[in-house]
């Protein structure tokens, strides 16, 4: 029997990058405020098969600061960065509001892309990209939702999917910072925090969020001026799966990301600081972190790995995707609508791409 022919799409696919897979994966970071640094921490030390060539931001002190740092070259503008025939891959750490024009210069240059979330601040500029890769003929982007590489996270998806306690009725998710940035708005709350727990339901259940509500109580004594903080949220997925969130991010005292599951014949429960805590007819069976990098620092390893995994082996995405950005943009958006209303708002995602 003679071999399958290869099309030239699929053999570009294959390609990859278009690098030596014996040579390591020349990443550039782009945005090197806290975020970005982590990021370049991770590819200049940790992470194997990829080296840390270069970093580029707006701020010109502070990217001449983070390349000395690392000893890889600093390009002020990020734009450049894309285009340069010394950078295989891109991580996108830049402000949201950056991201559409960014990632569009990525996937016409053909080059991988981890983009952290949101992968845009709205789901018309979303669906750009996702219309844009698709065009492309390869999968070159990969959004940051790294709660999917979290461990605790994985096991519930697993203990979902089995069938073990029957069909999903509820989750109950609270997401809790210890202080806000002096800017943080009261649509953030959705559009930067949420936009995980949003994702997350998506992970988990396997179904597309259909309905959000939110709900803002009287704010903490703690919020600037303002800010209607904490919130409630409701989501409503496909097959009725209730999902509700509370987001409080001037606790003052810590980072907490939790997630209940109740359902058919039991309960589970993550983010507990112990592991997977289970309830059910067999039986049951910490401190709180500082911040998000404390509480997911591994999670945010392996997606590291994982991508640049990926992107040596010509696959270009071992994660979420752009339509996984464009549906938590087009929810967040409506819980936006929902904020300002205070009604209950249905979620379109349009036809699939």
């Amino acid at each position: 029997m003679s071999a399958p022919t290869t099309t030239t799409t699929e053999h570009s696919a294959r390609q990859g990058y278009g690098g030596d897979p014996r040579s390591p994966l020349r990443v550039a970071v782009l945005g090197v405020g806290m975020m970005g640094q982590d990021h370049a921490r991770r590819l200049a030390g940790l992470v194997n098969g990829a080296e840390l060539v270069a970093v580029s931001d707006v701020d010109a002190a502070r990217t001449d600061a983070v390349a000395a740092e690392f000893g890889v070259r600093a390009i002020h503008d990020p734009k450049a960065a894309i285009a340069d025939p010394e950078v295989d891959a891109l991580v996108i750490a830049t402000p949201g509001f950056t991201h559409e024009d960014l990632v569009l210069l990525a996937i016409e240059a053909g080059k991988p892309v981890l983009c952290e979330k949101p992968l845009t601040t709205a789901p018309e500029t979303s669906r750009r990209i996702v219309e844009a890769e698709a065009a492309s003929g390869r999968r070159l982007v990969q959004v940051g939702f790294m709660r999917r590489f979290d461990a605790e996270y994985q096991q519930l998806r697993a203990l979902i999917a089995s069938g073990e306690l029957g069909r999903p009725l509820f989750l109950h998710c609270a997401h809790r910072n210890a202080t806000t940035p002096p800017n943080f708005s009261s649509e953030m709350l959705m559009l930067d925090s949420v936009v995980h727990e949003v994702d997350v339901v998506r992970y988990l259940t396997g179904e597309e969020v259909v309905a959000i509500r939110v709900l803002a109580p009287g704010s903490t004594s703690h919020a600037p001026e303002g800010l209607k903080d904490p919130q409630f949220v409701i989501m409503e997925t496909e097959s009725g799966t209730l999902v509700d969130v509370e987001i409080f991010v001037n606790t003052t005292f810590g980072y907490e990301v939790r997630t209940e599951l109740v359902a058919e014949r039991g309960s589970v429960q993550i983010g507990l600081g112990v592991g997977l805590v289970r309830h059910s007819a067999a039986g049951w069976g910490g401190s709180i972190p500082r911040d998000f990098k404390e509480r997911f620092g591994a999670a945010y390893d392996t997606e590291v790995q994982r991508w640049v995994d990926a992107v040596r082996a010509g696959l270009g995405v071992d994660g979420p995707g752009v339509w996984d950005g464009y549906a938590a943009a087009a929810v967040c958006a409506a819980g936006v609508q929902s904020l300002r209303s205070g009604e209950r708002v249905v979620v379109d995602l349009g036809a699939r791409v």
